[in-house]
């Protein structure tokens, strides 16, 4: 094992952990309640775990120690910081960068400092590694980077008199389905089944009479493909 492997599997540890065993419940409770949120120990447990095994060392368990302690002061902090309404679009950038920079940090002294002995032989390359993290981040983190980046830019979904005849949790479906299909084929080379796909989302839409909800389908649509072409490029071109 080398350090990007290390990196990669600690990557997608951090996923697991932050992203898709952590509910929107367990964050609202966490950002009310703060450290005595009983789901804050929880996350922190899920957070040692997951960094720990994904190691796959068991040297790397004071690394992990170390992780989790900077993840707890890193979510303190957003917790104290989300009460100001000025920063709290930007807290979960902030927050998110601040994790990854504790990971690629944490790891690179682990991997300079001890020989990296797996339990097992790591077979996998980095860019394998690195798919299956592209695929993970694909679904649920892909969806609140998106909303998120909405927030950000105080972009909030139109209400419409058939709002109520839409299918719940529909767009999100969609959402994961276009990026995981995206970014498949770009792996395997067929670009133009990418501007296929975007073309029969389009062809879907046209007719929409509504501007504002319009308006908003196309964002979404272009963060969506975006984040996934941006990935696949990334695999293509750096792995």
């Amino acid at each position: 094992m080398n350090f990007l492997q290390l990196l990669t599997l600690q990557l997608v540890a951090h996923l697991l952990a932050d992203f898709f065993f952590q509910t929107d419940k367990w964050v609202e409770d966490k950002n009310s309640s703060g450290i005595r949120s009983r789901y804050f120990l929880m996350h922190l447990g899920l957070v040692f775990i997951t960094s720990w095994l994904l190691s796959f060392q068991w040297q790397f368990i004071a690394a992990a120690g170390t992780i989790t302690l900077l993840h707890a002061i890193i979510d303190m902090l957003k917790s104290i910081l989300s009460r100001s309404f000025k920063v709290r679009r930007y807290l979960f950038f902030i927050d998110q960068m601040l994790h990854l920079g504790v990971l690629a940090g944490v790891t690179w002294w682990f991997s300079s400092n001890f020989t990296l002995e797996p339990w097992f032989r790591i077979v996998f390359s980095e860019r394998t590694l690195f798919i299956v993290f592209a695929f993970l981040f694909c679904t649920k983190p892909a969806n609140i980077l998106i909303r998120e980046l909405f927030n950000l830019y105080r972009i909030s979904a139109p209400k419409t008199e058939n709002s109520s005849k839409e299918l719940p949790n529909a767009g999100k479906l969609i959402g994961n389905m276009e990026r995981l299909l995206t970014l498949t084929f770009m792996l395997i080379g067929r670009f133009e089944a990418v501007g296929l796909l975007i073309a029969a989302k389009s062809i879907l839409r046209f007719g929409e009479k509504d501007t504002l909800k319009s308006e908003y389908v196309v964002v979404g649509t272009l963060l969506s493909f975006g984040i996934a072409i941006f990935i696949g490029v990334i695999l293509m071109f750096v792995f």
